[in-house]
């Protein structure tokens, strides 16, 4: 077994940065948390840790270290039932991984996973079980002979547990996971993994050594990698000792916050209201780090999924007895929750406030609309409400079955609950066969279709209207060959002027219109609005719904993108080139981008620095940008063959792949970077250049976001606005608000010295009344002026004080009581919160004489309330984090100076 750390980790921060630390010191590079939205076509969120290097396992993107290591933001929906309902189910969690590009492998990654549970995270080898796949003799071995494992708590699972593929065919291979044993105590015989009361997989380590072609057979692969993954959130449910993983402190203060807003104590609630609480509280991450990483709510893809969980919350909080807008004040609480680790949150905190917001007064329209849908049921039906109607209020209108069974008991009717389940649980099946497995080769049947077709011909350089021909149509995910009004479809034409999203810029959006096909009126034509344009192997595909008429594969249709979209979007992405070629100028001209996102509110650009950016860089930044606009640069966009875009000095995109011919985007004597993505023709189109933060999002890694063109002006009116607020507020003109804002927190700061001062005061106060509880012990040692006279021990709850003032009440007692008094004095300065404890000891000449020391005795005593700290010989204080510890470390710290001083009571 390793040697244990010196630190255990607990919180949920200390895992995540001890995991990382970890890989790190062994020689795995640290990569930041990729957007919740993929690069990846495939799929429509980042459901794995892995997925952003799933380039780097299939070969298409060279590997950007031999080693690596992360902790990735995940979202899953297949199992959004049981999320509440079970300890371990989420649709937000963070996957703490270490992966290997053809470096070490088994026997390397076993050991390192043993080494960071038992050693780092301190867990006994009695509390740990390993699975193995059935056919891996090797990993079994590994586990007995080297690590040690006892071979009776080595598990062999069949492949639906322990042998992970990337599809029917492409990189595979056996798995091993560790579990964690909550009863120990029942044994090594017939264990049953599948016991979730006694055993939770915390860390899967995935073994991609094979490559499976179309007949099964399996072949070593030439490469072989590791892909592994350590749940964070069921980490902590070990280490913090907590029955779930929702009481740990990454979920638990967000339960606390919706609890107030409903009025009720959690502790208290019976299951469904813990369940609700719960339910709000995981889908408050997610909904707020979707929004974050740019996903708005509609009723397509991601919009789809971020809209369901916003409902959820809403239609939970309701079930408690929220009768108000809640969504924005959880959205503060996640927000403060998860900054720290998660920085950018809090320069989005208003872009996601206001969607929180507006989405959540679209959906009470909507549970208006389903109470009067309810009411038709309940019209029509003398006798019961089908399961179909039932779950067609929950699924589509939001409507909590126990509202739907209430009403219909009020009017005599009951509701067909098994039929309610059925179709619940087909809807739960279909999630399931969408999600189950990450698919690395095909996914879908856009993509099936997308690997049959011949490449789009993209036209939207020269043009942004082209007529085109539908090719393939996917209605609601199925294949078809005629989509109808209302219905959402993905289609892909021969020829397109709609970029698709690819190089960190978004797909375009607009039109198709055509005379279309069908049985209604000619003269009516079909209308598809383009939502966004993604890539599949070079293939385009369009997203979007049918407005109007009815769509065919075969018709012909004029495809027109949103021209004020496309402005936008193109500022933004010249205005990304620009800002590269500033930082290379004023910062270091070794800054590499390590990723972007151009959109048409915003563009986000991440590169490589060892520091931040100052704030008179930034200026300086700001100012080289905006002269290179004025100055009106014709852009040239020419293709030539990649060593020559290479030679004449072109920036290349690290880990991006390029063709033997490549394009050009050149801003002459400014800026030259291989660049597929849309551009303005000259600088002066940009018109303003603002960059509105500038953060780190990783170790080495910092992220500017800026605004171009147009949204500059709506940036510009939204601060106009708040300075305005503020003048209104303050009474003052905008030039006078920062030092109004100055005075009010020097007087705050004024304010808060003199109530520390009267609550020190206080505490003397209170503390001065505990001298008469002074326990007379033993006799003081000669030597002392004081020889012969008792030890004064004095061990003491004081709540309500903080520690400076505890300090002082303690000094004062010794005072008090003389050069033979031992004091310690504890308490939560807020009563409300456990998670705070304070410890302070003074101690007399006399005492410290006879052997204990305030600094070393008080440390002892905050650790039994999981704390430490320290401080000198006559005076110190420690800290803590669990209150309801705090009795038995009192108690416990006076029987100990009992002993040290030579005496005891009878």
């Amino acid at each position: 077994m390793a040697a244990a750390s010196p630190f255990l980790p607990r919180s949920g921060a200390e895992i995540r940065t001890a995991f990382l630390r970890f890989y790190e010191e062994r020689g795995h590079r640290p990569m930041p948390s990729a957007s919740l939205v993929p690069e990846d076509p495939t799929v429509l969120l980042t459901i794995a840790g892995m997925l952003p290097f799933k380039p780097v396992f299939l070969g298409q993107q060279e590997r950007p270290a031999a080693r690596a290591t992360s902790s990735q933001k995940c979202i899953r929906t297949n199992d959004i039932e049981n999320v509440g309902r079970t300890a371990r189910h989420h649709t937000y969690f963070e996957m703490l991984g270490n992966f290997s590009f053809g470096d070490y492998f088994k026997p390397q990654a076993i050991a390192w996973a043993w080494e960071l549970s038992t050693g780092v995270f301190r867990l006994s080898p009695k509390n740990l079980v390993v699975s193995v796949f059935r056919e891996d003799d090797e990993a079994e071995a590994i586990w007995r002979d080297e690590v040690g494992v006892n071979p009776k708590r080595i598990i062999r699972m069949d492949e639906a547990d322990n042998f992970w593929a990337s599809g029917p065919t492409g990189p595979c291979g056996p798995c091993s996971e560790i579990y964690y044993d909550f009863k120990p105590e029942l044994g090594d015989e017939g264990i049953d993994l599948e016991d979730d009361s006694r055993f939770i997989e915390f860390y899967n380590l995935v073994f991609m050594q094979y490559n499976r072609d179309a007949e099964g057979v399996l072949t070593p692969l030439a490469n072989r990698n590791i892909d592994t993954g350590m749940g964070l959130e069921r980490m902590a449910q070990i280490l913090q000792a907590v029955p779930n993983n929702y009481e740990t402190d990454l979920i638990y203060p967000l339960i606390e916050t919706a609890a107030g807003l409903a009025g009720v104590d959690y502790r208290a609630l019976a299951g469904k209201g813990q369940t609700s609480l719960k339910v709000i509280g995981d889908h408050s991450r997610a909904i707020t780090q979707l929004i974050c990483d740019g996903v708005t709510a509609s009723n397509l893809g991601r919009g789809y999924i971020l809209r369901r969980l916003l409902r959820r919350v809403v239609r939970h909080g309701r079930l408690l007895g929220i009768d108000k807008p809640f969504l924005p004040a959880m959205g503060e609480a996640a927000i403060t929750l998860m900054a720290a680790a998660y920085p950018q949150l809090l320069e989005r905190r208003s872009v996601i406030l206001a969607e929180l917001e507006r989405e959540e007064a679209r959906f009470l329209e909507t549970l208006e609309r389903g109470e009067k849908l309810l009411a038709e049921v309940l019209a029509a039906s003398p006798q019961r409400i089908s399961g179909e109607q039932a779950f067609e209020l929950y699924d589509t209108y939001g409507f909590p079955l126990e509202l739907t069974e209430e009403i219909a008991e009020e009017h005599g009717l009951t509701v067909d609950l098994a039929g309610f389940e059925a179709a619940m649980e087909a809807q739960r099946q279909r999630a399931k066969a969408a999600a189950v497995s990450l698919d690395l080769t095909l996914q879908g049947a856009i993509e099936q279709m997308a690997a049959e077709l011949e490449s789009t011909a993209f036209m939207g350089y020269e043009a942004l209207e082209h007529p085109s021909c539908v090719l393939a149509l996917v209605v609601n995910g199925q294949p078809a060959e005629r989509a109808s009004a209302g219905d959402a479809v993905q289609l892909v034409l021969d020829t397109t002027p709609f970029y698709g999203e690819g190089g960190g810029q978004v797909g375009d959006r607009g039109v198709l219109a055509g005379a279309g096909s069908g049985d209604g009126p000619a003269a009516e034509g079909v209308i598809v609005a383009i939502e966004g344009v993604g890539r599949n192997r070079s293939v385009f595909v369009h997203s979007g719904r049918v407005e109007r008429g009815s769509l065919a594969v075969g018709d012909l249709v004029n495809a027109r993108v949103d021209r004020a979209c496309r402005r936008r979007v193109q500022a933004h992405h010249t205005a990304t080139h620009l800002l590269q070629a500033a930082l290379k100028e004023v910062v270091d001209p070794a800054i590499g981008q390590a990723g972007s996102l151009v959109d048409f509110e915003r563009l986000r650009f991440d590169f490589h620095c060892p520091r931040a950016v100052t704030p008179a860089e930034l200026e300086q930044i700001e100012a080289l940008i905006n002269g290179w606009i004025t100055d009106a640069h014709a852009l040239e966009v020419r293709s030539m063959a990649i060593e020559q875009a290479r030679s004449a000095g072109a920036v290349a995109m690290f880990g991006e792949k390029y063709g033997d011919v490549v394009r050009v985007v050149d801003v002459p004597g400014v800026s030259m970077e291989l660049c597929g993505g849309t551009h303005v023709t000259n600088t002066a189109e940009i018109g303003l250049f603002k960059i509105v933060a500038e953060a780190g999002v990783a170790a080495g890694i910092r992220r500017i976001e800026a605004v171009a063109g147009p949204a500059v002006l709506a940036y510009l009116k939204e601060r106009d606005a708040v300075v305005r607020a503020l003048g209104d507020r303050f009474k003052a003109q905008p030039g006078e608000i920062v030092e109004r804002v100055a005075a009010l927190q020097e007087e705050l700061r004024g304010s808060q010295k003199a109530l520390a001062a009267v609550r020190g005061e206080l505490a003397v106060a209170k503390a001065a009344a505990l001298a008469a509880r002074a326990e007379a012990l033993g006799a003081i040692p000669a030597g002392s002026a004081r020889a012969g006279e008792p030890f004064a021990l004095l061990v003491e709850r004081l709540d309500g004080v903080e520690g400076a003032g505890l300090q002082g009440a303690a000094q004062g007692l010794v005072d008090q009581l003389g050069e033979g008094a031992a004091v310690v004095l504890g308490g939560l300065p807020d009563p409300a919160d456990a998670g705070k404890v304070v410890l302070v000891a003074a101690f007399g000449a006399a005492v410290i004489a006879a052997g204990p020391k305030a600094g070393a005795f008080i440390g002892t005593v905050a650790k039994a309330c999981g704390g430490g700290g320290g401080g000198r010989p006559n005076l110190a204080q420690a800290g803590g984090k669990d209150g309801a510890a705090l009795d038995g470390a009192l108690a416990g710290a006076k029987e100990q100076l009992r002993q040290q001083l030579g005496a005891a009571l009878g």
